[in-house]
């Protein structure tokens, strides 16, 4: 065994349960929070938005008091914005978090690029990069307006090499009204700085952000944040912070870093039911996601690259859920107890009334759901 091996072994620690409430309490999903809508997005680093419903299914689900309007102001306000970051993926990050985790995730971005050389063959990525901010400072253009722009310059480029180019290269964000709640509208792009009046300074200390992460995910190991973030080579600024953090071990032997100050609830903390929208970070943004999908449900909540609504009972990942009309349907992976249903029930209601008040919703549970 060597002295690495050994020092993790020696570490407390920490079962499957006792992780699930640690990353429940840190997502704010173990109690409601009374915390703003702003607040809320600030401590979570961002909410998964590929879609215009999930970050507000995702606020519902977390905070006391919150209505959608609340988080719509603020993305018409440019208090927050939807921008390409983590994965690969468009999150809703505050003005601030836009601009200092954009920086942060660049090189993932740049590194994406590799995977389109060959439809760019021959394009000088500077030039791309100055003449696609001109073209959407000028005025937000949408991914195909931006291509058709691009192919005048370079017509024997793969069109969608392009496009992607500019999403990689530039910190482009989706201007309103798209991403308002009750509205609709395409999808268009201009750059963060010319969004928000102000530009982006540079990346942030890394250690800043791994204390950041650990708040809002942890207890995590090295790859849970890097899953996260989309990047590697993050052990340095971990081991640079081990002094003055927390270290365990999960069931699996791996090493577990925390902030001091953090809440560890106990395992037998109770869990009430949450519904979350698809692709909700709590099921995408650690290395084993064994702490809130079953081994037993691996894949359950997607299929393809398309994930499902999903439910959560005592912590865990427990079934699907959509709207059919006036009609909230749930679909549980296993039966309920009678004592569960009524709260799945009364926890559905609730949501459906925060997110369209004034309107009557019944919850039906649909036929369990097999693979």
């Amino acid at each position: 065994m060597t002295k690495t091996t050994a020092s993790v072994a020696a570490r407390p620690v920490l079962g499957a349960r006792a992780v699930n409430r640690a990353t429940l309490a840190r997502r704010l999903l173990l109690r409601r929070a009374p915390l703003s809508a702003r607040a809320a997005v600030e401590h979570l680093l961002g909410l998964q938005a590929q879609h215009v419903q999930p970050p507000y299914l995702a606020l519902a689900a977390r905070l006391d008091g919150f209505t959608p309007g609340e988080l719509s102001g603020l993305l018409a306000d440019r208090e927050v914005v939807r921008i390409v970051t983590l994965r690969s993926t468009p999150h809703a990050h505050t003005a601030d978090d836009c601009l200092a985790l954009r920086p942060l995730v660049q090189p993932a971005r740049t590194r994406e690029l590799t995977q389109f050389r060959t439809g760019l063959a021959g394009v000088d990525l500077d030039r791309l990069a100055a003449l696609a901010r001109d073209l959407v400072e000028s005025a937000p253009r949408t991914m195909g307006q931006l291509r058709e722009a691009l192919r005048g310059t370079w017509p024997d480029a793969a069109p969608q090499a392009l496009g992607v180019a500019a999403r990689c290269l530039l910190p482009l964000v989706q201007v309103t009204p798209r991403g308002l709640w009750g509205r609709s509208g395409q999808v268009a792009f201009t750059t963060a700085e010319h969004w928000l009046g102000r530009t982006a300074g540079p990346a942030p200390d890394l250690r800043d952000t791994v204390l950041r992460h650990l708040a809002a995910y942890g207890s995590a190991s090295v790859q849970d944040m890097q899953t996260w973030a989309g990047l590697t080579r993050l052990r340095a600024a971990f081991e640079q912070l081990r002094p003055g953090l927390l270290t365990f071990r999960d069931e699996n032997g791996v090493e577990l870093f925390d902030r001091p100050d953090a809440p560890r609830p106990g395992p037998d903390t109770p869990a009430p039911p949450r519904f979350l929208p698809e692709f909700d970070n709590l099921l995408l943004s650690h290395a084993d996601r064994a702490r809130v999908v079953p081994a037993h449900l691996k894949g359950r909540n997607a299929r393809g690259n398309q994930a499902h609504r999903t439910l959560l009972a005592d912590g865990f990942l427990a079934g699907l859920w959509k709207p059919d009309g006036d009609t909230l349907v749930v679909r549980p992976f296993a039966e309920l107890t009678r004592a569960q249903r009524q709260e799945v029930a009364d926890e559905g209601l609730r949501m459906m009334t925060v997110l369209h008040p004034g309107t009557p919703y019944t919850v039906r549970f649909g036929p369990i759901t097999a693979r």
